[in-house]
């Protein structure tokens, strides 16, 4: 196991052998996405869920609510950096924690929070392999109430390199050394008759690795790290150039942002709101395989 896997990525056994330790700070950061036929998607925090069952001593992160910004047609816009280190900070995130960020179903809602923690500076944070799921099928303990971090200062520093939007999308399209990836599944991705943010298909020019794909459907735990870089680089993100990635509205995104700083890459930006933001211009670039 590399370095930074051992810092980013924590399995159960780890975990498990952790807990009681004063500094950690474990999260809930589960949410689900309900069909709606008005809005594509119905934002549902699974905090019922974490109040009845979660690892001893996670609090919980409702993402929309609790760390992104209040926008009318966006969902998980990031907020200003005074505004994120006041919400962290009210988390219980800050200097001298070590934070595990877990989610059920798929870990890109706890890939999310670690990508915006490390957009504004804090890289003592780590995803728990397989989430709740893994941790409940090995019969592992949970509990049941509320828990709530005592408070701590949150110190910022903002990696805006980290942060795409449409410009820098527009430029990385006309840069044949820029890879721009989707993660959204593959019958969303050809414009088929999945679900689709405004409109069908994908940015034009971008390619397609799956989040969900990235992982072992049983165990809901990452492939192994050689079989990710192989997908990754069958579609060009080998690491030899700049990666923007994006999916609906930047959450899915997180997850190869994620395999690809555990392979050691540092210059993947997510592009912030994703589809839901650029389908809203129909002058942006979109194509399907129709």
């Amino acid at each position: 196991m590399n370095e930074r896997m051992e810092r980013w990525l924590i399995s159960t056994e780890q975990l498990a052998a952790q807990l009681g330790d004063p500094n950690l700070r474990i999260f809930d950061c589960s949410t689900r996405l309900a069909p709606d036929p008005k809005a594509t998607f119905r934002v549902e925090p699974c905090r019922a869920e974490w109040e009845a069952a979660h690892i001893p001593g996670a609090g919980f992160i409702d993402i929309q609510g609790d760390l992104s910004r209040d926008m009318p047609n966006l969902r998980f816009t990031l907020p200003d950096v005074a505004e994120f280190a006041a919400a962290a900070g009210r988390l219980g995130i800050g200097d001298g924690t070590r934070v595990v960020l877990y989610s059920r179903f798929h870990p890109m809602w706890a890939t999310r929070v670690w990508w915006m923690l490390r957009a504004f500076g804090f890289d003592d944070a780590a995803v728990l392999d397989g989430g709740i799921d893994k941790w409940e099928a090995e019969g592992r303990a949970t509990e049941s109430g509320t828990v709530q971090h005592p408070a701590a200062s949150f110190s910022a520093a903002p990696r805006p390199e980290l942060i795409a939007d449409q410009t820098r999308v527009l430029a990385a399209l006309d840069d044949d050394g820029t890879v721009v990836l989707n993660a959204l599944g593959r019958d969303q991705h050809s414009g088929g008759d999945g679900v689709h943010y405004g409109r069908p298909g994908r940015i034009t020019g971008s390619v397609n690795v799956p989040a969900r794909e990235m992982l072992d459907p049983k165990t809901k735990a990452f492939l192994p790290l050689p079989q990710l870089q192989r997908m990754l680089a069958d579609v060009g993100a080998d690491g030899s150039g700049p990666l923007v990635t994006y999916c609906g509205g930047g959450i899915a995104a997180t997850t190869p942002a994620f395999v690809m700083a555990l392979l050691g890459h540092d210059d993947v930006a997510l592009y912030d709101n994703s589809l839901t933001e650029w389908c809203m211009n129909p002058d942006l670039p979109m194509e399907t395989d129709s």
